[in-house]
């Protein structure tokens, strides 16, 4: 991919754009007191149960969070503590940008129209994309899609409202378990992976790497 010009380019939002402190939010609540290893598997597991609460049908992020808490514990005889997770959930809007985001998207949206896909509820996410300082034609979420990613059921809405296929966009996540693998498989040609040391590289899904949003100009031959 070469400078493509896509009808839209689409991003997951969370991590891709909006610094994703699911990990601080464990460090504070349930993992508090544990040691530096225990921590990190802990963490690990907490974000493993996150995906397996999202892949069924849909319910409330709230619940998703509550229930990946609770087992999280349960797998490493932690005491759960229903707070913990809501406190967790309850800091989302509160999180920002990475840094390279504002400046980045600013001069892309000035040739392109802008759109999210997120995984969020209608109530989180407008706080969020009120700090990432560049104007975005269209956000959806997993509440209006009834259906997280990686479900296809998810990128198909997005399709649908935005009036346009597979071809038209240029899609741009730091997830390819969430996002770049769905996007492979339905045939999303176009792809960027902005690698914030997330997931290692998977090159068979036909992407171009970017170390941050300051790179994505440059893909669309801005």
């Amino acid at each position: 991919m070469t400078h493509f010009r896509p009808k839209f380019i689409t991003f997951d939002c969370y991590g891709t754009l909006t610094h994703f402190q699911m990990a601080e939010g464990a460090r504070m609540t349930f993992c508090a007191g544990l040691d530096e290893p225990t921590t990190l598997d802990v963490i690990r597991s907490f974000a493993a149960f996150r995906l397996d609460e999202i892949l069924g049908a849909w319910k409330p992020y709230a619940e998703v969070v509550h229930n990946a808490v609770e087992r999280t514990c349960k797998r490493h005889g932690l005491a759960f503590r229903p707070e913990d997770a809501r406190a967790i959930y309850e800091s989302v809007p509160t999180w920002g940008p990475h840094p390279d985001v504002p400046a980045g998207l600013a001069k892309v949206a000035k040739e392109i129209p802008l759109v999210i896909l997120s995984n969020a509820m209608d109530s989180q996410i407008h706080a969020n994309v009120e700090k990432l300082g560049a104007p975005f034609h269209a956000v959806y979420t997993a509440e209006q899609a009834n259906a997280y990613k990686p479900r296809f059921q998810a990128f198909e809405y997005m399709f649908d409202m935005l009036g346009c296929g597979p071809e038209d966009i240029l899609h741009c996540s730091s997830s390819f378990r969430y996002d770049l693998m769905s996007a492979h498989d339905l045939r999303i040609t176009n792809k960027v992976w902005v690698n914030r040391g997330h997931e290692p590289a998977n090159p068979s899904y036909g992407y171009v790497e970017i170390p941050d949003i300051s790179g994505l100009p440059g893909v669309v031959g801005l």
